[in-house]
This record gives structure tokens, C-alpha cells and sequence, in this order.
């Protein structure tokens, strides 16, 4: 997509609701942080801080250290406030400022959602421009890129040929809108048809924020309220199997692969941190940018769905032990499912919020092995569309172990970087971008530790690709 800043027709200014931003800073706020100047830091060195605006009315920032060493990383940020950021987090910036690299990224059009996938990628690539005419043109540009802003991230080194060198990406949500909204809208339904049979739930087509947000009010209650007998327990894990949600929560020690109850409870810890809420504040947002409704459930077989899930034999065992018919609660999900898709929100989300169709430059995504916000599960799927696009060859993906969302040290994410480096001067991955040697190199650095391991994520759990006309009813 071409570096194109000229002001197009816009939605104008909404108000967000407190809710939708208390979800954003207390679910995503390491992708978030408003970071000081690094002059500001003990020992930091001399920094340059430069802004702008787009034609589009989007803020950019950039940080040059005296001694720039002639790299340019653009950063990408998540789902949240529309502003200009320009690293994942402060100990990153401040650790690759010392280093010498110029560090710049955007706000992306502050008048729309805060889905920003509309203007994001443009507004990346003028950021780039508008930096190089300020300082001169970098010897290489490289993109970074967290959560929502990995699927940027995914997006530029698709297009970006010619612009940009390489990318890193950080617990993407590369499989896209349209599989996120999916997915996410089978664990909303089952805990709507099963632990709420006698309401009449909106799951979809939210006309406001406050809409959305008594949507969660109402599935987070009844999940609470689920979490007290074997039966509700059984269904939460159904409902969890559909959200692709790992059984593995912060603070806790991993459970053994056949402590089901464990694995439960652990799940039903991220729902208690409010997951729900930052599902359907998300949903507000993608219909907002969208133009519509982009997921449906409507011929989805949800015993065929949940048999291709790895929580599956959990699902099982908690069915039984409750003395729960499993079958039937399928039957059920199946026969009841009739939300259908606008399709003209399909087509948008599939234009503007996907990745995947190939590669123009080397990328590496780094994952957590138990994101609770964008499931691991979805590296498998952007893989797949890598390589059927025949690009495969310059993806790598590495993996993490641990819980939580972007929840990377310093050591892991400089250590990926210098990998990408590698591929990028020498046109070769060799065995840099192994679990093993990540290892090495960041704990090399004597930072902050670092845990890659080898890893392979299973299915994402979405039952269906997006057909050429979903039929709205």
C-alpha cells in the first residue's frame, strides 16, 4: 500500500466511554505507556525528540540518540488511546536509545476507532518519511510492532518493500479481524446460550460503548456465577475452549496436562480479571472501524469445533465429572446459531485488518506461550497463510514461556532484534532465530533474563474462513 497521507472522509470525534479506556489501561497497558525522554533518564544519552503531524491529523514522535547509529525502528502500538508511541515499553526504549537507535512510531488517525487498521499502515509509512526529511534517510528501517499493532507490524513487511528492511513483531494479532471476531464470538455465545438460556443476549451490532459494556456486565456475572457448581465449571471451559484461552494464568504455577480442575480455574482467573470487558469494548471498535458486524456463527458445528480444540479432552473430563451431557449442550450451540455476518463489514476487515498474503521483507514474531488477549494458537494460523503464499521462507517465529499478554523482558526483545539484523545483512536466518540461540543472546546481555523455549502452537480454534458473501439476516 503506497505511503499516501492525503486527508480522506472520516467519522467524526466519539466519545469514549470510561469503561472502554479503564479496559484499555488496565488490560493493555504495557503496550500503552506515554514514555518519557530519555534525557530525562540517569546516564541517558543526548537524545534529539522531534514531532509532527500527518495530513491525516495523526501525531508522530521520534527519538534520535547524538550517536545514531544509522538504524530507524518504527514502532507500531495496540489497541488503545490514539496516541504516538514509539517503543513497546520504557525499558526498551531506553536500552535501545543507549544503543544508539533512532526510535520513531504514530498515533494513526485520532479521529476514528481506536481499531485504527483504517489508516495505521499509512500513517506508519509517512511517519518513516517525515523522520528521514528531518534527520536523513536511515541506512536501514526496521518495524516493530505489539498486539494490534503486530497485525501493522504483519502489514508492513507485506507491503513495505523498498521502505522498510525487516520487522519484529510482538504478540500479534496476526490471524486478522475477521478470525478474532469469530473466535471470540463462539465463547460469547456458548456462555450466552448456556449459562444465560433464558436471556436474550446482544452479542453483535453494538450501536454504542454502553452497549457493549452491559453485554460483558452480563456474560462476566454469569460466568461468575457459573464458577460456583461442577456444571457452570464445565460450561466456563467450553466457553474457554472457543476463546482459545490458556489454562496457565499469572501467578500461578502451570498445572499438570491432566489437572483439569486446575486448568479451569486458571482459565476462569483470566476471565475474573475482566476479559469479557476488553472483548466487547474491542468488538465496538472493529464494528466501528468495519462498517458493521463481521463474525457469525450461523452453520457452525460446535461439536466438530470443539473436537479440533487442544482443550478438548479438559472439556471432556469436566462434562463427566459435573454428570453433564456433552452432546446435547453441542446440539444445542449448533441449532441456535443464526448470527450472520454483514457482508460488506466482512469485506472491510478482510481489506484492512489481515495479514498473511505474503512477505516482501524478513519478519519475526515473538509470542508468549499463554496470551490471555491475542492466543498464540493465532501464530499458527498467519503462518500457514505465510506459507501458502510462498513466502515462507522469511518468516520465523519464536516463543516465550510465560503468561500474560506482550509480557516480554528487555533481554528477549533486543535479542530478537539482533537476530532480524542478521537476517537483514546477510540474507540468511542460519540458526539465529532458534529457540536456543535467542536464549544465548538474551541472557547474554545480563538484562533482565529470558525464557525461549521450543514450541509449537496447536489450531486456533475458528471453524471457518471467511465465505465470498455471508448472508445477513
Amino acid at each position: 500500500m503506497p505511503a499516501d497521507t492525503r486527508r480522506s472522509a472520516r467519522p467524526a470525534p466519539r466519545t469514549r466511554s470510561r469503561l472502554a479506556l479503564a479496559v484499555v489501561a488496565v488490560l493493555t497497558s504495557a503496550a500503552f505507556i506515554t514514555l518519557p525522554s530519555a534525557a530525562a533518564q540517569p546516564d541517558a544519552p543526548v537524545v534529539r525528540h522531534l514531532t509532527g503531524t500527518l495530513s491525516d491529523g495523526a501525531a508522530w514522535v521520534a527519538d534520535v540518540p547524538g550517536d545514531w547509529n544509522g538504524t530507524l525502528l518504527v514502532f507500531s502500538h495496540g489497541f488503545g488511546a490514539l496516541v504516538a508511541i514509539n517503543a513497546p515499553s520504557e525499558a526498551v526504549r531506553t536500552a535501545l536509545l543507549a544503543k544508539g537507535y533512532a526510535m520513531a512510531g504514530s498515533s494513526y488517525d485520532p479521529n476514528g476507532s481506536m481499531w485504527a487498521l483504517n489508516s495505521a499502515e499509512r500513517d506508519q509509512f509517512a511517519t518513516i518519511d517525515a523522520v528521514a526529511a528531518k534527520i536523513g534517510k536511515p541506512a536501514r528501517t526496521l518495524a516493530v510492532g505489539s498486539s494490534m499493532g503486530g497485525l501493522v507490524n504483519a502489514q508492513l513487511a507485506r507491503d513495505g518493500g523498498g521502505r522498510i528492511d525487516g520487522a519484529l513483531g510482538h504478540c500479534g494479532l496476526v490471524a486478522g479481524a475477521n478470525d478474532l471476531e469469530n473466535y471470540q464470538l463462539d465463547a460469547e455465545y456458548t456462555i450466552a446460550r448456556l449459562l444465560l438460556p433464558a436471556q436474550d443476549v446482544k452479542l453483535v451490532r453494538f450501536g454504542t460503548a454502553a452497549e457493549a459494556a452491559a453485554t460483558a456486565g452480563l456474560l462476566t456475572k454469569a460466568v461468575t456465577a457459573g464458577q460456583a457448581t461442577p456444571q457452570g465449571r464445565a460450561r466456563i471451559a467450553l466457553a474457554a475452549a472457543f476463546l482459545n484461552l490458556p489454562a496457565w494464568a499469572p501467578g500461578k504455577d502451570r498445572p499438570a496436562p491432566t489437572d483439569w480442575a486446575g486448568q479451569q480455574e486458571q482459565q476462569y482467573a483470566w476471565f475474573a480479571q475482566g476479559i469479557l470487558s476488553f472483548v466487547e469494548g474491542g468488538r465496538y471498535a472493529i464494528e466501528q472501524s468495519v462498517g458493521g458486524n463481521n463474525s457469525w456463527n450461523r452453520g457452525v458445528d460446535y461439536a466438530g469445533l470443539l473436537a479440533a480444540s487442544p482443550h478438548a479432552p479438559q472439556v471432556r473430563a469436566l462434562y463427566r465429572a459435573a454428570g453433564l451431557d456433552l452432546r446435547a449442550d453441542l446440539r444445542t450451540l449448533t441449532a441456535g446459531a443464526t448470527v450472520t455476518a454483514d457482508p460488506a463489514a466482512v469485506r472491510t476487515a478482510r481489506r484492512t485488518s489481515s495479514a498473511g498474503q505474503g512477505l516482501e521483507v524478513p519478519l519475526l514474531n515473538m509470542h508468549t506461550t499463554a496470551d490471555n488477549l491475542v492466543p498464540v494458537e493465532q501464530e499458527n494460523r498467519f503462518a500457514t497463510r505465510v506459507r501458502a503464499s510462498g513466502d515462507g521462507a522469511l518468516l520465523r517465529q519464536a516463543y516465550v514461556e510465560r503468561q500474560g499478554h506482550c509480557a516480554f523482558t528487555t533481554a528477549e526483545t533486543i535479542a530478537a532484534l539482533h537476530a532480524l539484523e542478521h537476517r537483514v545483512e546477510t540474507g540468511r536466518w542460519d540458526d539465529v532465530a532458534t529457540p536456543a540461540a535467542l536464549q544465548k543472546s538474551a541472557t547474554a546481555l545480563g538484562l533482565d533474563g529470558a525464557a525461549y523455549v521450543p514450541y509449537r502452537p496447536a489450531n486456533l480454534s475458528v471453524g471457518r474462513d471467511t465465505p465470498a458473501h455471508p448472508a445477513r439476516h
